[in-house]
């Protein structure tokens, strides 16, 4: 009788003892897949965010110059529309509106996200003086002459205006490509300078110098 107490007393202190072991591990791995796991998110989130926004000056500088050189630009392109007599003038316009505008967007968004301040000023109106830094800017005298021309005289003012305002804006895009940082303002300045230098060709050829 006693043996028989003592065998069963046994194999319940047995399968306490298991049970025992098996919460604790079960405990010890969800603490510690838990915590891994949380740790290696956190690091991987901040990580992720700390490369989307990585950014320097030169990213700022950028995008708060090429806002307002597109704009003039879309300012001489929709001159163009009413004013052009040329059809490949015409075209080149609409292009040169098509692509800059969505550019515009996207480098306003840029500096929302970065706490910076989106120039809103009317281009042309407030560099009369000449004294803007920006390459290729016309001046208000400039941009009144072409809001009067017309016709073939027009299409050879604007042509030669434009030309100037895209070779700025390769200068200002080489910039950003050499000291830049963030990785999409790098790729839109490199989409600039190979868009605009191919139409600063086709206008040359237009104005017969190539």
């Amino acid at each position: 009788m006693n043996s028989t107490r003592s065998l069963i007393r046994r194999a319940a202190l047995g399968t306490t003892a298991v049970a025992a072991a098996l919460v604790l591990a079960a405990c010890g791995s969800d603490d510690g897949s838990s915590d891994t796991g949380s740790g290696t998110q956190t690091s991987a989130s901040a990580g992720a965010e700390d490369t989307a926004g990585a950014h320097n000056d030169q990213d700022v500088d950028f995008a708060q110059g090429m806002i307002p050189h597109h704009q003039q630009a879309l300012q001489m392109a929709k001159m163009a529309r009413s004013q052009a007599s040329s059809a490949e003038v015409k075209d080149l316009a609409a292009r040169i509106e098509k692509a800059q505008d969505p550019e515009i967007e996207t480098m306003s968004g840029w500096l929302e996200t970065w706490g910076e301040d989106v120039p809103s000023s009317m281009p042309g109106m407030d560099h009369g003086d000449g004294s803007s830094d920006m390459p290729g800017m016309m001046g208000t005298e400039d941009m009144d002459k072409l809001m009067d021309a017309s016709g073939k005289d027009f299409d050879t003012m604007f042509l030669t205006m434009m030309v100037e305002h895209h070779e700025g804006a390769v200068k200002m895009a080489t910039t950003e490509k050499d000291k830049g940082q963030y990785g999409p303002a790098k790729k839109l300045a490199g989409d600039i300078i190979t868009a605009q230098t191919a139409e600063i060709e086709e206008m040359n050829k237009l104005l017969g110098k190539s």
